[in-house]
């Protein structure tokens, strides 16, 4: 089942935290590019680990980073309102808490 999206498309919603979304406006072959990036780069993550190479292990994760910078998931926002970026707050303290608290229990 995917997550929740909130109304304006900025954040899904996982166990009752805000995540940022995807930038909806990315052209989608440089969308599916980034997200082959990101995917890769979790599986350097997973062997780094796996190997208890830290140096591999770090490369990996800014290779992550990058690719989720990219996607518009950290970093600067991609909308361009000038709202507030609620990454990683729970739902219920943001301005979101009416909608997220209308939502059924087993999509969150």
């Amino acid at each position: 089942m995917k997550p929740p999206i909130t109304p304006d498309g900025r954040y899904i919603v996982v166990r009752g935290r805000l995540w940022r979304a995807s930038n909806p406006h990315l052209p989608e072959h440089e969308r599916e590019a980034l997200v082959q990036d990101l995917m890769t780069a979790r599986r350097e993550v997973k062997i780094a680990r796996k190997e208890e190479d830290e140096e591999r292990l770090t490369a990996a994760r800014k290779a992550v980073d990058a690719a989720k910078v990219g996607l518009g998931e950290r970093g600067p926002v991609w909308w361009t309102d000038g709202a507030k970026d609620f990454n990683r707050y729970l739902a219920k303290n943001t301005p979101y808490a009416d909608w997220y608290a209308e939502l059924s229990g087993s999509q969150t």
